[in-house]
């Protein structure tokens, strides 16, 4: 991907190469989950239900340079069935990065299914270089829980709602403290919602949508979060923000 990516702040710079910007969303020590989303500048989530048709050539660019840090990647099972999720394995630049900082070739693939709506059979699991994760609530359905017991771990994570503190708490314990997340919106207000989310890394889409498309993140509960202003980076008519926790 070739597209040219300016720093508008901090440290102002004309163009940077993919060591520029992995240093300015550099995950820091110790746990830490971050939220990746795109959004039309009047708020829409997805385009003809697929975020993936908002971003041009940056955001897949940035997109993959951030899933390049992380431990462990976390989406929703409605996001890996919308927007067609295979097996979560990199590129091969991105496994040379990890193998010289003696990090695992790719990162451990986790998803949220309450109901265990996911298809055993499917690339996500038959092709995973590590064996995935899936959070599921106490009440999911048995044979579904047994079919997908073979090809993943299952972990409940709630008892008839799932808990998303208790989800981070299981990826810590199993290592995985760099979290890096790509929705849905579910999952994203569920996680505002339970205090759990340290950063948000928008691209911000110079589009106007309408329709009746989802924000980025929903919730029955309000949780208002103060976030300050890490980075913000541009490429032509993108705008890339790094939102970090206030206080952190």
């Amino acid at each position: 991907m070739s597209a040219d990516i300016s720093r508008l702040w901090p440290h102002p710079a004309a163009r940077i190469d993919d060591d520029g910007i992995l240093d300015t969303y550099a995950f820091p020590r110790g746990p830490w989950l971050r939220m990746n989303f795109v959004s039309s500048i009047d708020g829409a989530a997805t385009r003809e239900g697929r975020s993936g048709e908002l971003g041009g050539d940056a955001d897949r660019r940035v997109f993959e340079l951030l899933r390049r840090q992380a431990d462990v990647i976390l989406v929703g099972a409605g996001t890996v069935r919308a927007e067609g999720y295979g097996a979560m394995r990199l590129q091969p630049d991105a496994v040379q990065w990890r193998r010289a900082r003696d990090m695992p070739e790719h990162p451990t693939f986790a998803l949220i299914s309450g109901s265990l709506d996911l298809d055993p059979d499917s690339d996500v699991f038959t092709d995973a270089p590590n064996r995935p994760i899936v959070y599921t609530v106490s009440t999911a359905p048995a044979d579904r829980r047994e079919a997908l017991s073979a090809v993943a771990d299952v972990v409940d994570a709630g008892a008839q709602m799932l808990d998303p503190a208790m989800v981070r708490a299981d990826l810590v314990a199993r290592g995985l403290f760099h979290i890096h997340s790509e929705g849905g919106p579910g999952v994203f207000g569920s996680f505002i919602a339970a205090g759990s989310v340290d950063e948000l890394c928008l691209t911000l889409a110079s589009s106007l949508e309408a329709g009746g498309a989802d924000r980025i993140s929903h919730s029955p509960h309000a949780a208002p979060t103060d976030m300050d202003i890490a980075a913000i980076l541009q490429a032509d008519r993108e705008l890339f923000l790094r939102y970090v926790r206030a206080g952190t």
